[in-house]
């Protein structure tokens, strides 16, 4: 049997694999998804947030105006478990609310585009083991053999991958039993999201606007094993408890319980294997970080990885994991600490602790850092010695010379030099030279997942030296 032999291997072809793909055959690398599941994949899923910087990950691909056109409900403000109200409208984004929308329409946008672009999906292909050596990956499976140069692991949390590399996936349950369905309502509440916790319970309903609503629930009182079967009468019954009424769901369109995980791998990177999204981190639904965290993953990654398939250099990729394993830390720590308090149910408590709340969003530093933790927008990496503060940080959406915007002109994977020349020219179809209204006389270069590499006073020497060891040959 011949061995398959593309540039990368992507497993796993949820939104965190798919957008990798699409990333890597945009930018001409030779990319193969595997995926165990057949290919009529359930439009059954539990993520369902979908954060401005996710949106804005996604504009910069030209996708979100294709999501936002397949429906949704656009929250301008988000109520974590009744502790405080987020105002996400005063965000500085296009896309200033959370879009609660199905993940499977997330992944179809992501499916149309990765196939667009030539990744190839095989489906049915499980992954049962993996050997690496100074050259490349040998992934084996059920049905034959692949090599390539890289493989990234973006299964989820049983990926196979991890498994494979005997990578640690330390942590800990947080919560047994937690409930989940897609229900029909008849008698809707006023408002969605609706969040609330009583008496050792909690629930979450929200709108998807496309006649379902998702409905999220735990109740101390009914702990059972995740194969245990759930009914539309536990459903109502939890609905009562939380929120006093059961809005008169019926006729779910699925309905599950599963168990909430707090685990990280200490290391992104083994080689030349990496993990992405649930694979490398997984934690409490709480904030609804999980695909926003993943697909930020991918963003991060797909460009660092292309870049060096073109010759940048290889530590290049060491950075993926210097920049968001700090991210994905941090997503356990604040999800964590909001399904526990959540979990308490103290009406008491969370009295207390919403005055509080209440008192520091009125602060505008206060208010603001929450708003940029729980939307993504306000992610940053730690920059280097010697590096000018801007370097690290996210780099707003702003309108260029010839009518175009920031975003636009990152699509394709490209860096973006902003000196507030005028000349509009391409350098190499790697980095878009393009004009910047900015004030301050600074030039910045912007690096394809939307964050600033470099910025400091006109240089056009250090520019070139830093597109050099970022972007790789044209």
């Amino acid at each position: 049997m011949s061995v398959q032999q593309p540039e990368v291997i992507v497993v796993g072809a949820g939104p965190t694999g798919l957008l990798l793909a699409g990333d890597l055959a945009e930018a001409g690398v030779d990319v193969t998804v595997l995926e165990k599941r057949g290919a009529d994949l359930s439009n059954l899923s539990r993520a369902f947030a979908v954060h401005a910087r996710t949106l804005e990950v996604l504009d910069a691909r030209g996708l979100a105006d294709e999501l936002l056109a397949k429906g949704g409900s656009p929250m301008p403000g988000v109520n974590l478990f009744g502790i405080a109200t987020l105002e996400l409208s005063k965000l500085d984004s296009r896309f200033p609310y959370l879009l609660v929308t199905p993940q499977y329409h997330v992944e179809a946008v992501l499916r149309r585009r990765a196939a667009a672009a030539g990744v190839r999906v095989e489906h049915g292909v499980e992954v049962t083991g993996i050997e690496q050596d100074s050259s490349g990956v040998t992934v084996r499976t059920g049905t034959g053999e692949y090599r390539a140069a890289y493989v990234v692991g973006a299964d989820g949390v049983h990926s196979a991958v991890r498994t494979a590399i005997d990578m640690p996936f330390p942590g800990k349950a947080v919560l047994r039993s937690l409930i989940l369905a897609d229900v029909e309502v008849d008698a809707p509440p006023a408002r969605s999201p609706l969040i609330s916790t009583a008496r050792g319970a909690f629930g979450f309903l929200a709108d998807f606007g496309d006649g379902y609503w998702r409905f999220v629930a735990w109740n101390k009182d009914n702990q059972q094993d995740d194969d245990a079967p759930v009914d539309i009468e536990e459903i109502t019954a939890v609905a009562r408890r939380t929120f006093g009424a059961d809005f008169a769901m019926h006729s779910p369109k699925w309905m599950s319980r599963f168990h909430s995980d707090e685990r990280q791998v200490p290391s992104y990177r083994d080689g030349r294997v990496l993990l992405a999204g649930d694979a490398a981190h997984c934690h409490s639904p709480a904030g609804g970080q999980g695909m926003n965290t993943g697909l930020q993953d991918a963003a991060n990654l797909s460009w660092k990885l292309a870049a060096v398939l073109r010759g940048a250099p290889e530590p290049l990729l060491d950075t993926y994991h210097d920049e968001r394993h700090p991210v994905g830390a941090e997503v356990l720590k604040t999800s964590g600490a909001l399904v526990r308090f959540a979990a308490t149910g103290s009406r008491a408590l969370a009295t207390v602790v919403g005055s509080i709340a209440a008192v520091a969003m009125r602060i505008r530093p206060a208010a603001r850092r929450a708003r940029g933790r729980i939307s993504g927008i306000g992610i940053h990496y730690v920059r280097g010695r010697g590096d000018h503060r801007l370097v690290g940080r996210r780099a707003p959406d702003i309108d260029l010379e010839g009518g175009s915007r920031l975003y636009e002109a990152l699509r394709g994977g490209r860096f973006v030099v902003l000196d507030g020349t005028e000349d509009g020219t391409e350098n190499g179809g790697v980095a878009v030279h393009a004009a910047s209204a900015a004030p301050d006389g600074l030039t910045r270069v912007v690096r394809p997942d939307g964050y600033i590499g470099w910025a400091g006073t006109d240089d056009p020497a250090a520019v070139r030296a830093y597109l050099a060891s970022h972007a790789g040959r044209p």
